[in-house]
């Protein structure tokens, strides 16, 4: 780039839409990704995998039962059955809610830990700019639907002992061997997202992205050359890009202001003192604003890895919980792992609720935003604590606006290895076929299935509407 103004240009082109609300629409449409309003789509990865048994319908017939423990495609509708426990504070969205079994996701790191992989379907190693492959598939989709702020990511990671607060790395990237910043406080999120409204005298300060930029500048500078220097900032977004966004932000300060979040002075400093249940409140209530005042139409939400520590678990409450403990069948207070893992998916569930709830809600057209919105909940490392990338089960909530064809049923796919069998890399480019994006296949194809020669390539075209 030549001058200020060339890079202010493309910088603006590569943060996605510095737009005002108003405008979003006929963004989407003048993209054919939409027809009246955008799409949403809602990632929230939880760490420990989702054992596949742990979704199957307590109310199966026997033949029902026996083709789901074989692993054969079956489809059967939720209506026509209960849910198990932990899901049943979905019990009255059930009419929008798919079950999905069977895809796998053995082409991204399974075990303990994804990383950005498990967005990307790529192996990344162990959390290396270098194994970044491309953009991870929320970005992909928030191009599709421009926003002020493109893309957020939240998290809820870290330890006590190397305790994360702040504007930290994130899992998400924005394209090859970049990688994405996240929030990983709740009162991170609100003072950053909403500082429009909060503190207009900041908007072209921007204190804490200049840290967090500045801190990745002196990384890079201290210890990277050549192609690993020019790697690590690449993904590194410009102060005078950002400064743009907040410009535009202060003009949808009003709309901003009527539907702020409230978080409680717990939350202050980090939220050091906060339980588990606390800090996901807050940053679901975050997450749902940032949504409903338009800021963003992606979201990617790590609720929870294995180093999170849970602490204020119902009947669990004087207990700080290890995760990968509890993935390695550690009991605490005398209740069992089992039991352990399905009150922390409780807990994640309860999210899940508030954010269908509060976006059926909210008017949109001649609806809701619901209707406009897709949520996925799973697992970011496959079927177990120490997974292998067989299964990777998602639980989705649909509104009646969206293109895809599985609201309302529990869905098994063919088996890993076997003909008809589908990859996490179809499921990502059925998401993308339909909302606009033709790419042939997105993501790395499944090595077992190639040497087998089975077709692995593009949409799961039954998915489709």
């Amino acid at each position: 780039m030549n001058n200020r103004r060339d890079f202010l240009k493309a910088s603006s082109l590569s943060c996605g839409a510095m737009f005002l609300p108003g405008t979003l629409h006929a963004l989407a449409k003048d993209a054919g990704a939409g027809v009246g309003v955008p799409k949403r789509f809602i990632f929230i990865r939880k760490s420990n995998g989702i054992r596949p048994d742990e979704l199957v319908l307590p109310t199966f017939s026997a033949e029902e039962k026996a083709l789901d423990v074989k692993k054969q495609p079956m489809e059967v509708d939720l209506d026509k059955h209960d849910l198990p426990v932990w899901l049943r504070g979905l019990d009255k969205h059930k009419a929008d809610m798919s079950i999905l079994q069977g895809l796998s996701c053995k082409m991204s790191e399974n075990g303990h830990w994804s990383y950005s992989s498990v967005m990307g379907a790529f192996k990344s190693g162990r959390n290396s700019l270098s194994g970044i492959k491309r953009a991870t598939i929320d970005f992909e989709l928030a191009k599709l639907f421009p926003s002020p702020f493109e893309h957020v990511e939240l998290s809820l990671t870290g330890n006590y002992s190397s305790f994360r607060s702040g504007i930290v790395a994130g899992y998400s990237a924005p394209g090859a061997h970049q990688r994405n910043y996240c929030y990983a406080d709740p009162m991170t999120a609100y003072n950053e997202l909403f500082k429009s409204v909060l503190n207009p005298g900041a908007v072209d300060s921007d204190n804490q992205m200049l840290e967090f930029l500045q801190g990745e500048e002196d990384f890079k500078s201290a210890r990277l050359r050549g192609y690993e220097k020019l790697k690590l900032s690449n993904h590194i977004h410009s102060i005078n890009a950002i400064r743009a966004r907040n410009e535009k932000l202060v003009k949808m300060s009003g709309a901003i202001k009527r539907h702020l979040p409230k978080i409680d002075p717990v939350h202050a400093n980090g939220g050091r003192s906060a339980t588990n249940p606390e800090k996901q409140k807050a940053m679901t209530d975050v997450l749902i604003a940032a949504l409903v005042t338009g800021l963003t139409n992606v979201v990617t939400y790590t609720i929870d890895e294995l180093s999170t520590p849970v602490r204020g678990l119902p009947g669990n409450e004087g207990d700080l919980i290890s995760i990968h403990s509890v993935g390695h069948n550690e009991s605490y207070s005398g209740v069992s792992a089992n039991k352990i893992r399905e009150k922390i998916r409780v807990g994640h569930i309860d999210q899940v609720a508030a954010i269908v709830e509060r976006l059926k809600a909210t008017p949109e057209g001649g609806g809701s935003m619901f209707d406009h919105s897709v949520i996925m909940y799973f697992p970011e490392n496959g079927e177990g604590h120490h997974s292998h990338g067989t299964e990777a089960p998602i639980v989705l909530l649909a509104g009646d606006q969206c293109r895809l064809a599985m609201r309302g049923r529990y869905i098994r796919l063919p088996y890993h290895g076997t003909e008809g069998h589908k990859t996490l890399g179809n499921w990502y480019t059925t998401l993308l076929n339909a909302y606009g994006n033709p790419i042939k296949h997105y993501g790395d194809l499944d090595l077992e299935m190639s040497r087998k020669k089975l077709d692995q390539v593009g949409s799961i075209k039954q998915f489709i509407i």
